[in-house]
């Protein structure tokens, strides 16, 4: 696979809101690592800063109150630069409140270029239960994802986003085309093959799978990196089909490589050439289903 196509000199920002870690390779440390080692300048909004990743163990949890976040979001509104952000990336929000000052930006950014898009990444639950407050979890569906050109559930958050049971492919797709982005990404799709695992790029008009052997034990992160991935591909003008093959494979090879090493985290800074030329095999195929009339 050839290497990712590096961003321009004129390369637009990305601005990206999510959570902060002081130590681990998950959230906003991912998304903001990726984007730089792909040529991109990275403006960075926490929504919440915690030691490690929950699953670690427990730890202190800080969640700047609303005012305070608002008002950090108006600063960077009211920025002379905000013209040179291309994309939006939304992740872990650590508050209800927080959905509408994203939603400013994201209108702000906007009239500012309008060409920008938006991904949303609804993190909010996996394995059947949310681990955020259901508050939360209303306020990215009901705020953000109508906003969204993209969004990247997995498929617990695809159920839960969209009020339907899915036990099939096709029920997939028809969560997907529910949800309302133009473009809804399903990481943890149903696979067609065994041991495998699918991620499926659902569109109005089409449907590409591109599926790889499942990794047991794989560290956390990869919804974060997947985000990043999707989003600097859209940005270089990969059509769907290359986007999602390249995302794919740079999120597979880099949990295969980082498994392999026995490390409890994705290793970003040591396989950082997963991240620009990516060698892993991804088994990709259109999906024949009624697409969405124009």
């Amino acid at each position: 696979m050839s290497a990712f196509p590096p961003a321009a000199p004129d390369a637009r920002d990305v601005l990206v809101v999510n959570s902060q870690v002081v130590r681990g390779s998950v959230g906003g440390r991912v998304t903001l690592f990726a984007l730089e080692r792909l040529g991109h300048q990275v403006w960075f909004l926490p929504t919440i800063l915690l030691p490690w990743n929950p699953d670690e163990g427990r730890g202190h949890r800080h969640v700047q109150d609303d005012a305070g976040f608002d008002a950090l979001a108006d600063d960077l509104i009211g920025s002379d630069r905000l013209p040179r952000i291309g994309a939006v990336v939304s992740g872990y929000l650590g508050s209800p409140g927080q959905a509408a000052a994203v939603a400013r930006l994201v209108a702000a950014v906007r009239k500012a270029n309008p060409n920008a898009l938006y991904l949303c990444d609804p993190i909010s639950g996996d394995d059947g239960d949310l681990y955020v407050p259901p508050e939360t979890a209303g306020a990215v569906r009901d705020t953000l994802l109508p906003l969204a050109d993209v969004a990247t559930p997995n498929l617990f958050e695809l159920q839960w986003m969209s009020g339907r049971r899915i036990e099939s492919e096709a029920d997939t797709i028809a969560a997907a085309r529910a949800l309302g982005p133009q473009r809804v990404l399903v990481t943890s799709a149903p696979a067609m093959r065994r041991n495998s695992t699918c991620n499926l790029l659902v569109t109005p008009r089409a449907t590409i799978a591109a599926e790889h052997g499942l990794v047991p034990n794989a560290p956390h992160g990869t919804g974060d990196l997947m985000a990043a991935m999707f989003t600097a591909g859209l940005m270089a003008g990969l059509d769907d089909e290359a986007v999602l093959k390249r995302s794919a494979a740079t999120v597979f090879e880099m949990v295969a490589r980082s498994v392999k090493r026995h490390a409890r985290d994705l290793l970003l800074a040591d396989e950082q050439s997963s991240l620009i030329n990516p060698m892993a095999l991804i088994s990709c195929r259109r999906v024949l289903d009624a697409p969405l009339r124009a």
